[in-house]
This record gives structure tokens, C-alpha cells and sequence, in this order.
């Protein structure tokens, strides 16, 4: 049974996610998101022109959807968004043929007849028999197109499937808050080379790992430990995980500040390490917690660090243990 005083505090943060901090009242999702009200949703616009398979990704990492229209209404309201900011005529959707050709089916599996379905005149027609995925013109119509194009897109995320970390500050459950460091963290189970793993950690809004103290060494280590990893399968190398630390300017330093690494405070090498000799450029560690430099395009598990608004969730870490999530105590 709770204290008085826990019941106590509990209410007051209750009231306070009610009133003021707590989604879906915050409605907020990302920074780069912008949310619109008459949809319940937020929409990030990328210029940055990818395949279809890449902005699906993309908007994945994101924590995201790519993008379709649910129904007229939706469509003319992101138009309307998009013609407001952008010059693209036309954006890639959450619409393809993923099992029989001209059978159109959103990203979750539902038919396109369910949801917006107004194709241009003459569309689909499949033009040389390899168009299976589908863009949106600015005028509302749809087209099917080469799903090897690259092409702006559209990511969305709805209100309703909001879930947001408390501790982290973050909308992604993945994390976790390590009282002891102040900090949060995340052990990818996907192995991938460094810059991938880079790019996935700045897309959720943290950076790849950087050890700063034994305290947080010893920590990864432990996560590392902890991680169900035994059975993951593929081409990859074992035994160590990639860090935010790499060869450049003809020194070792974090991707922090671009910080020499021996002012990171953790300079703790494995045994003859580094011993690439300019030809494994980026940082690892064993999962022993030693350093090690690897190819930047062999694959590994990663570990994200995510660092906490203090100013937003300085009540949150106050009364810490009163929320269901509770944080990792650390070492």
C-alpha cells in the first residue's frame, strides 16, 4: 500500500499531467514534427529525396509512419500544409503493392479502397510493368510510380499512439534512465555498420554512445550483459558494440564536441588496442568495457545515449519511483 505521503505525491503529478506536462496534452511528439489539430496528428515534410523502401525506413526510425491519407479530409489537410511550405509537386506515400502486382495495400496492411483511393486520370497503369508504389500529387491525385525513384515524402505520427517515456523525455520506450548518470540509454539488438548506427541514434534524438567515467563503463558493460543478444543471427561481429568515438584529424576523438578522447575522462584500451593503424577509423567497445577501433563498415549491436531536458522533467526526477516505469538505480 502506498504512504500517505506517496499517494500525496502521486496525485500532485497526476494533476500535473492533466494540466500541463503529460501527452496527450503536451502534444508534442519531436521538434522537427509539426502538429496539426484538425488531425490529431504530427507530419515531419523530408526534402531529402529517398526510394520508397528508404523513406519507410526512414520514418520508422523516426518512431513514425510513412505517410497516407486516411480519407479526403486528412489529404486536403496535409496538402494544405505542404503547398504552405514546400514546392515539391508531388510525395511518396505509405501505399504500395508488396505482395501481387496492382494490388494496392497501405503500410499497415490495409486496402487502398479503405482508405483514399483518388488516382489520377489513367492511373494505375503500371507503365512498364514495374510501377508499384505510390506518390501524391499537390492537386490530391494518386500515381503509381518506379519504387526505385527517389522522391520527397511525408512521415506521420498520430496522437493516439503516443507513448511517451517519462523519465527520458523521449517518445520511445526503449530507453531507459540511469539514476546514478543522469542519463538514458538504449542496446540496439539490429547490428549495424557505424554510420548507420550514427544516424540511427541522431534520428531518435540521442548520439552513439560516449564513456565518460568508469561509473559508465561499467554500466554499458553491464547492459551489454543484460542484452538478449546470444540468438541474433546474421553477419556481424561479436564481442563488441559500436561507441561515439572516431579517427579523425589524425586523433581519437568523441562525436560530442569533437572532444580528444583522452579529455572524455575514459581512455581505458583493450590490450593492444588501437592496432588498426588508420585502417579501422571508428570506436567500439568490448563487452568487457575496453576500448577498441574497428572498420567503420564492419556491423555491430550499438548503444544510444540520450541526454534529459532537466528543465521540462525536473519534477519527474524529483519523485522518481511514484511512476510505473521505474529508472535503472545503474552500478
Amino acid at each position: 500500500m502506498l504512504s500517505l505521503k506517496c499517494f500525496i505525491v502521486l496525485f500532485v503529478l497526476q494533476y500535473i499531467c492533466q494540466t500541463t506536462y503529460c501527452q496527450p496534452n503536451l502534444k508534442f511528439f519531436r521538434k522537427d514534427y509539426k502538429y496539426i489539430e484538425d488531425t490529431k496528428a504530427f507530419y515531419k515534410i523530408h526534402t531529402l529525396h529517398r526510394t520508397w523502401q528508404e523513406a519507410k525506413e526512414r520514418c520508422s526510425m523516426e518512431g513514425a509512419t510513412l505517410f497516407y491519407p486516411d480519407d479526403d479530409d486528412e489529404a486536403n489537410v496535409v496538402i494544405n500544409y505542404w503547398n504552405e511550405t514546400q514546392p515539391f509537386s508531388w510525395v511518396y506515400i505509405g501505399i504500395s503493392t508488396p505482395n501481387v502486382k496492382q494490388v494496392f495495400e497501405t503500410v499497415d496492411g490495409v486496402p487502398i479502397t479503405d482508405v483514399y483511393d483518388r488516382w489520377g486520370p489513367g492511373e494505375p497503369n503500371d507503365a512498364g510493368g514495374v510501377e508499384g508504389c505510390v506518390i501524391l500529387r499537390r492537386d490530391g491525385t494518386l500515381n503509381d510510380d518506379q519504387c526505385d525513384k527517389k522522391y520527397p515524402f511525408i512521415c506521420k505520427k498520430s496522437l493516439s499512439t503516443l507513448e511517451w517515456n517519462v523519465y527520458c523525455d523521449i517518445p520511445d520506450q526503449g530507453y531507459e534512465y540511469v539514476k546514478k548518470l543522469g542519463r538514458c540509454y538504449k542496446f540496439h539488438l539490429t547490428p549495424m555498420n557505424w554510420t548507420d548506427a550514427f544516424t540511427v541514434c541522431n534520428t531518435e534524438q540521442s548520439y552513439l554512445a560516449v564513456i565518460n567515467s568508469q561509473d559508465e563503463a561499467d554500466h554499458l558493460v553491464a547492459m551489454t550483459k543484460k542484452a538478449p543478444k546470444d540468438n541474433v543471427e546474421g553477419n556481424y561481429v561479436r564481442g563488441a558494440v559500436h561507441l561515439g568515438f572516431q579517427f579523425k584529424r589524425n586523433r581519437w576523438q568523441t562525436i560530442i564536441k569533437n572532444m580528444p578522447l583522452p579529455d572524455s575522462g575514459y581512455t581505458n584500451w583493450g590490450g593492444g588496442q588501437p592496432d588498426g593503424k588508420g585502417e579501422e577509423k571508428c570506436g567500439s567497445m568490448f563487452y568487457n568495457g575496453h576500448l577498441n577501433d574497428i572498420c567503420c563498415d564492419q556491423s555491430l549491436f550499438f548503444i544510444c545515449e540520450h541526454e534529459i531536458d532537466l528543465l521540462r522533467n525536473s519534477y519527474v526526477l524529483r519523485f522518481g519511483d511514484v511512476f510505473t516505469a521505474k529508472p535503472h538505480d545503474g552500478m
